[in-house]
C-alpha cells in the first residue's frame, strides 16, 4: 500500500467537507454532529486556526464527568499530530497510523483546510483502482477493435 501512496499530495485524499467546532461551543452542540453524521472527531477552531481536537472518547468522558453544559475547550486535546496538504500521503499514513488516532487535521498555511482519515485514504485506493481498471478494459477494448 504504501508505494501506491507515492506521490500523492494529502490535498488530493482529504476531507473537504467536515465540521469543526468552536472553543466555547458546549459539549451538546458537539452531540448533536456526532449524532447527525458520520463524524466523530472534530478539530476545534479559532476562525481557521486550529486549536485542539474532540475525539469522540473525550467527549463521553467529558459528558460523563460534567454534562453536555460544559463548554468544549475544557474537554478538548490540546496535544495532536496536523499535516500539511502539501504534505505526501504516504509519509501522512504513517503519522496517522503513529498518532493512534482516527483522523490527522490538515493545515496549509497555518489554516485548518481538511483531515485526513485512513477510512478516506482506502476509499481513495479503491477508487483508484477501480478507475485503472477500467480505463485497463477500456484499452482492451480499443485494441481488440484495431485487430479484429
Amino acid at each position: 500500500m504504501r508505494s501506491s501512496l507515492g506521490g500523492i499530495p494529502v490535498q488530493r485524499v482529504m476531507l473537504k467537507d467536515f465540521r469543526a467546532l468552536q472553543p466555547d461551543d458546549t459539549l451538546a452542540q458537539a452531540v448533536e454532529y456526532l449524532l447527525a453524521g458520520w463524524q466523530q472527531d472534530f478539530p476545534v477552531v479559532f476562525g481557521d486556526r486550529l486549536l485542539g481536537v474532540l475525539t469522540r472518547e473525550d467527549l463521553i468522558r467529558a459528558i460523563t464527568q460534567d454534562g453536555t453544559s460544559l463548554h468544549v475547550r475544557k474537554a478538548m486535546r490540546h496535544d495532536f499530530q496536523i499535516v500539511d496538504s502539501h504534505d505526501m500521503l504516504e509519509q501522512a499514513v504513517q503519522v496517522l497510523q503513529q498518532s493512534g488516532s482516527r483522523f490527522l487535521p490538515v493545515e496549509h498555511n497555518g489554516g485548518l483546510v481538511g483531515m485526513l482519515t485512513l477510512e478516506n485514504v482506502g476509499e481513495f485506493m479503491m477508487i483508484r483502482s477501480a478507475l485503472r481498471h477500467a480505463s485497463q478494459q477500456v484499452q482492451a477494448t480499443d485494441l481488440s477493435a484495431k485487430v479484429g
